[in-house]
């Protein structure tokens, strides 16, 4: 698939392990007819490029795009930003979610990312593009 930076290639926010065939196939046909989806991925894989590129190690995508049919089929409310390809949960390689995190919170800080939503788990980090000037959403 599409490289869409030095490290990301499209297939990463496109395909998930959580997903069956039948909903694979319509990430993909989504992706293919919808313009802004592309765009966001784009902006979502320059953001996560940047963190890369900070971290020195590989940044592994668990999910990103996920439709809105399939955030209800989880009894979800389907207003994610992962809907948008706004959004991706990520893992960095030896690294505790806690410090990537925090770099992640230095790179916007300091101009290199841009700010968004972000969400430590206990495994895995939130990391969306989506940004409310009057929120600022952490959690």
């Amino acid at each position: 698939m599409k490289q869409l930076t030095k490290n990301f290639n499209l297939s990463e926010f496109l395909y998930s392990k959580w997903f069956d065939k039948r909903t694979q196939a319509l990430v993909i046909k989504m992706y293919n007819e919808t313009n802004s989806i592309q765009h966001n991925i784009q902006k979502l894989a320059n953001q996560l490029q940047a963190l890369r590129n900070e971290l020195g190690v590989p940044v592994i995508i668990n999910i990103a795009y996920r439709p809105v049919f399939y955030e209800l089929s989880k009894g979800r409310d389907g207003t994610s930003q992962h809907t948008l390809g706004k959004a991706a949960d990520i893992t960095a390689q030896g690294l505790k979610p806690k410090y990537v995190a925090a770099k992640i919170e230095q790179l916007i800080n300091s101009g290199d990312m841009l700010q968004g939503g972000l969400g430590v788990y206990p495994t895995f980090v939130h990391y969306d593009i989506f940004f409310d000037k009057t929120n600022v959403r952490r959690w």
